[in-house]
């Protein structure tokens, strides 16, 4: 299964939630790659605590060999080499779990018909090691998500691969716009798709929404509110459900809905069992919610499938 990360503006928690995906997904003994095509601003190096690497990726990661410039990216076993102390010693039943970083001081460069095939070269040989691709984009209609529509059209091969997009958003007004006219508007991933021969209604059906640091009014961590700013927070959710079922990103196209963590405010990283239970600094329904991500993201059923 190919899965795009998507999003119209940076700061939505696309990266270090889809990485958490990754993480969540390998523990449920899928092997999994995680592709870094966030060409402006690669961070997997960072959220996977992969230090060393960041310094390796300098010229040879996905940017290099989409460019030509190395016949193969570097990959790197996160299992292996992460400094992340709960990783260190690979879950009993978890699948594989590897990172393909983008080039530490790389950046988006326009795509031609060379890197459109160089890219579905790589995930036609990847796809025969894993079971799941991850392919987290950079924001906005960029040169990345063009890669992908393109290399996902009819006739190279990828298109007869199950492919899902996510496209993450903050909770908040233009946040909420935003991931519309990134999916609908008329650049958006439905148009340029279809342009480049998608079928449009399978692609809208391949695109749901997952909804990040969402704060939770009636949540422990704004349980000291007052009586007016809690009958305020109250009044914005209400006020956001309705635009985003206005905007074509109501309930029924949500995938996920992943609640404000104060861990991912200070520090972008992997969640944990260990930070939930044994640190106890990590929210247990973070945790809830990224399980269920990784559920529903391997369910045909909620994909309308079956």
């Amino acid at each position: 299964m190919l899965v795009f990360a998507a999003s119209d503006k940076g700061g939505t928690g696309r990266s270090v939630t889809s990485a958490n995906l990754a993480y969540q997904c390998a523990l449920e003994g899928y092997d999994v790659c995680f592709l870094d095509f966030d060409f402006g601003s690669p961070t997997a190096t960072t959220v996977f605590d992969l230090p060393d690497v960041h310094h390796e990726a300098e010229t040879a990661g996905l940017q290099a060999y989409l460019q030509g410039v190395v016949g193969e990216p570097l990959r790197v076993d996160v299992w292996a080499h992460t400094e992340h102390s709960d990783l260190r010693n690979r879950p009993n039943g978890s699948g594989r779990l590897v990172l393909l970083p983008g080039d530490r001081y790389g950046g988006e460069f326009v795509t031609d018909q060379e890197h459109v095939h160089r890219c579905v070269d790589l995930i036609l040989r990847l796809r025969r090691e894993f079971d799941m691709l991850i392919v987290d984009l950079s924001a906005g209609r960029s040169y990345a998500v063009d890669l992908i529509l393109q290399a996902t059209s009819p006739g190279l091969g990828l298109d007869r691969l199950p492919h899902r997009w996510l496209v993450f958003h903050r909770w908040t007004r233009q946040h909420v716009a935003a991931a519309a006219e990134l999916a609908f508007g008329p650049r958006g991933i439905l148009s340029t798709g279809e342009s480049l021969g998608h079928d449009r209604h399978a692609l809208r059906g391949a695109i749901r929404f997952v909804r990040a640091a969402v704060p939770d009014p009636d949540s422990p961590l704004w349980s000291q509110v007052g009586p007016a700013r809690y009958a305020w927070m109250t009044q914005c959710d209400s006020t956001l459900e309705k635009l985003a079922s206005n905007r074509g990103l109501g309930r029924t196209v949500m995938v996920a809905k992943i609640p404000l963590e104060p861990v991912l405010q200070w520090q972008e990283r992997l969640i944990t069992d260990q930070d939930v239970h044994d640190r106890q600094i990590a929210d247990p329904q973070t945790w809830l919610a990224l399980g269920n991500l990784a559920q529903r993201l391997t369910d045909d059923g909620f994909w309308g499938e079956r």
